[in-house]
């Protein structure tokens, strides 16, 4: 790996720290706000919403320029969504605006790595990227809470600057500032992102066209053999983290009776599995055996179904760790074929915008059907069970189309084609 390299992980490990971060201040601030508990699914949602709203337009924009500029053009619109929490804009309107950030921000994280590695790299790189963000996950997730405990807060508050009222009053406003500073120093290591000097045709800006550009990406990734089952497992994963996510902190309140702020070190325990999964993957699974990974992705919903039996923390954290190692485990592989897939039929943009697009829909989906079940009063026990049987079925029934699809042709020889 280059320096070029080093320093998009370390843009995107800030970046994705203060994402983070910011989502456990915001819930914190729905919690003083008295806001009913099917709320807080729908602060994610508002995140992601952009995701897919924007989907057929992200990808030309991150085509059209060095993507070093244009992750800094989004670092710079996630620090004004975060800013507008001060002037009291709603956390959910706030917090949708940091997604337009990072919905425009994510073509250009993963299509630089196309643009700079040979495909033989992309699974090391993946586990690299999955790695630091899922550190940067724990780490936010943990600062999040934190940043919002009375010690932490007295002592951010109990900074004085001399000669300066700096009107920061709220332990709210205290931990902004902090997360403000973080996307700061993100945006500074994208100025440092070097042009790659890969240049694409002339971008179209007519919006029906990028539409139906879009719609024929999409169509093209979904009909090829190998890239229609890592999209189907990619986007499984990235909506079941996220309601994996909330249901880990609510089942934390009911089950373990922990309070809030140390019900984020769960989800922080999580993501630890991920990234030991991450990392064990980028070492003995190369992009030719991703496919052989699938399986896991059974055996973590199956495993996911126990927590309603767990009611010990000390039982929790290995339960967690397996889950989240697990998931580490099968995703990279994964993500890293589809990033194959779409640079040989596309352009890398244009394949992260339809990866983001139907990852995003599906983390809308899940989302709104948990704040549903809450809003409906269901048993905690019950969602944890339907969310489990949900993950393991979507993954047997990936695994069997694959195995039909190699009955019709022998997909994997596409592994390693080149571009076209």
């Amino acid at each position: 790996m280059n320096r070029g390299f080093y320093t998009i992980m370390a843009a995107q490990f800030f970046s994705s720290l203060a994402d983070n971060a910011l989502l456990f201040v915001a819930i914190d601030l729905l919690i003083n706000m008295k806001s009913p508990g099917w709320i807080t699914p729908l602060l994610k949602l508002s995140f992601v919403l952009f995701y897919v709203l924007l989907a057929a337009f992200v990808g030309a924009f991150a085509d059209a320029l060095p993507k070093g500029r244009v992750m800094f053009i989004a670092n710079l619109i996630k620090i004004f969504g975060c800013a507008l929490i001060f002037f009291q804009v709603h956390p959910l309107a706030a917090y949708a605006v940091v997604g337009f950030g990072a919905a425009v921000y994510s073509p250009a994280k993963y299509g630089i790595l196309t643009e700079l590695l040979p495909g033989e790299k992309l699974v090391a790189a993946n586990g690299w990227v999955e790695g630091l963000t899922v550190t940067s996950i724990i780490f936010g997730t943990v600062m999040g809470g934190l940043l919002v405990s009375g010690r932490t807060s007295a002592f951010l508050l109990g900074i004085d600057v001399p000669m300066l009222d700096t009107g920061i009053n709220t332990p709210t406003e205290a931990a902004l500032c902090v997360v403000v500073g973080i996307y700061v120093l993100a945006a500074v290591f994208n100025l440092r992102i070097p042009e790659t000097g890969c240049v694409y045709a002339h971008q179209e800006r007519n919006p029906i066209k990028l539409i139906t550009d879009f719609a024929n990406c999409y169509s093209l990734l979904w009909k090829d053999k190998l890239g229609q089952i890592s999209l189907a497992v990619t986007t499984l994963f990235w909506g079941a983290a996220a309601t994996l996510q909330l249901i880990v902190l609510e089942w934390a309140k009911r089950s373990l009776h922990l309070p809030y702020d140390k019900a984020t070190s769960l989800v922080g325990v999580v993501a630890i599995g991920v990234a030991l999964g991450a990392v064990l993957s980028a070492c003995f699974i190369t992009l030719r055996k991703s496919l052989t990974v699938i399986p896991l992705g059974i055996g973590m919903g199956i495993i996911v179904m126990s927590m309603t039996m767990v009611h010990s923390i000390y039982l929790a954290y290995p339960l967690l760790i397996l889950v989240g190692v697990l998931s580490g485990f099968f995703v990279v592989p994964m993500n890293a074929l589809l990033q194959h897939r779409g640079h040989v039929l596309m352009s890398a943009g244009h394949s992260i915008a339809v990866q983001n697009f139907n990852e995003n829909l599906s983390i809308l989906t899940m989302l709104a059907a948990y704040s549903l079940m809450l809003r409906l009063h269901l048993d905690l026990d019950v969602i944890i069970i339907l969310f489990g049987l949900f993950v393991a079925g979507t993954m047997f029934f990936i695994m069997r189309k694959h195995a039909a699809n190699q009955k019709e042709h022998d997909s994997l020889a596409l592994i390693g084609e080149l571009k076209h």
